[in-house]
Formats: structure tokens, sequence, C-alpha cells
């Protein structure tokens, strides 16, 4: 399996909303990335506009309908205002995150036992809507069974433990986690995408480990890397990642 890259462009954004006007632009970046071969944007249109404004998300809608076969994923809290955004711009994907507006950043995945009555008419809503749904989760390989029945097309799995867990020994423990997770989601029939502090440092790792994942949405740190390399150049030193990691699962097959 290729993993197919999705570019978060928040950062990109919250470097915009620093100063006035529309530089850098968030639909330029995305423009780049993917004429540099991103399979996908991501946007993550939190209510307060700290990053992608609610006008950047159908400008980025029209990008992505110029380049047949890439993706519009569209991230957010279901119960707050990520739905207006899918019923306006159809997304190709939407990601259901558990985030409130005080957290700086997503930092847990779904409790679908407490959540999952909740998000059932949404997910139904998406899939008449013809948007595929992903479910934010940990790494809890009893838990992707709920994720099917609920009707979630994918899960994501929030990858910060993993990402926290390099260059300690706890690494081999959490690689194990994270492909148990996999794995489950596998064989109970969901697709699954993986995101949160991935990097060019740690990612071909993580894909190594869990075989079974097909798309990463990457935004912080390939931003990030992008001030030193460049965006076409970091886009395809993850394009280029994505692809040895399915040679070498190849290999092992």
């Amino acid at each position: 399996m290729l993993t197919k890259l999705s570019v978060n462009l928040n950062k990109v954004a919250l470097i915009r909303n620093s100063r006035d006007g529309n530089t850098p632009s968030p639909v330029l970046f995305g423009a780049i990335s993917l004429k540099a071969g991103a399979a996908g944007l991501t946007v993550h249109p939190r209510p307060d506009e700290r990053h992608i404004r609610a006008s950047d998300v159908p400008a980025l809608a029209r990008l992505v309908k110029t380049w047949p076969g890439r993706e519009f994923n569209i991230e957010g809290n279901p119960f707050m205002n990520l739905m207006d955004h899918i019923r306006e711009s159809r997304p190709h994907q939407a990601t259901f995150v558990p985030d409130s507006e005080e957290q700086k950043t997503s930092d847990h995945g779904f409790d679908l036992r407490k959540d999952g009555e909740r998000l059932l008419p949404l997910i139904e809503e998406c899939k008449r809507l013809g948007v595929r749904v992903s479910l934010f989760m940990d790494p809890v390989a009893e838990d992707m069974a709920l994720a099917k029945a609920l009707g979630a097309d994918r899960i994501e799995l929030y990858t910060e433990a993993y990402a926290a867990s390099c260059g300690t020994t706890r690494k081999e423990n959490e690689l194990a986690r994270y492909a148990e997770a996999a794995l489950a989601a596998h064989e109970a029939g969901l697709g699954v995408n993986a995101g949160h502090d991935l990097s060019l440092v740690n990612l071909e790792e993580l894909l190594v480990s869990c075989r079974y994942i097909s798309e990463v949405s990457i935004g912080h740190a390939l931003i990030s890397e992008a001030l030193e390399y460049g965006m076409t150049e970091t886009v395809g030193r993850y394009n280029g990642i994505c692809l040895r990691a399915s040679e070498r699962i190849a290999l092992a097959a």
C-alpha cells in the first residue's frame, strides 16, 4: 500500500493571520503542494478562526476541484462548526475530531461509548452528502469495531504518543500499540489514516510498523521543515518516505 500525503495548511494560515492581508496565502501554498505531488489538502477551520478562516474553505475546495484525483479533507468538531463547512463544500473526506475551542491543538481521540449516539446522525448525514467519514481515534484496538458499527469509513490514529516516544525506550511499545490498532481497524473493514506530530524523521517507521495506513495528514512539522527545504522539496521528501515505506512492506511480505 502506498500511503498518500495530505498537506495540512493550518500553519500557513496562522502565519497569514499574524498580519493584515493574505500573505502567505493558504490557496497559493495549497497549489504549490498539489503541484509538488501531494495527494490532497487538509484544513481544520476552528470557530475562532485562529488559522483557517471560513472564507478559506470554499476557496481551497475550488482549488482541489481543478486537480482531478486529489482530495480535500475538512477536519474539526462536528458538534461545533464543522457540519456547515461540509454541507457547503462537500469535501471528499470529513474527519471528526473531539477538540474544544480551549485546546491549542487536538489532543485525544473520541470516546465512542460516550459520543457514539450523538455522532451517528452526523455520520449518516455525511454519507448522504457523498462525503467519506473518518473518526479521530486513540490507538485502542478494541474501539475500532465501535467506529465501524457507527458507519465510519475510516479512522485517523492520533499519533502524538508515538511521536513523543521517539528517542526513548517507550518507542517499541508505542509502535506495537499503533500496529495493533491499525490491524484491528483494517480487520473491521475500516480505512486507516494517521496524523499528529508526524515528521520527516519519524514517519517511515510508523508506516512500516502499521502497514495499513492509507493517508497521513501532516501540517505543523511539514510547514516547519518547508522553512528549511522549501515547500516543493519538503512535499517530495514526504512522498519519497511513503514510497520507501511501501517498498519495505512489500519486501517483508
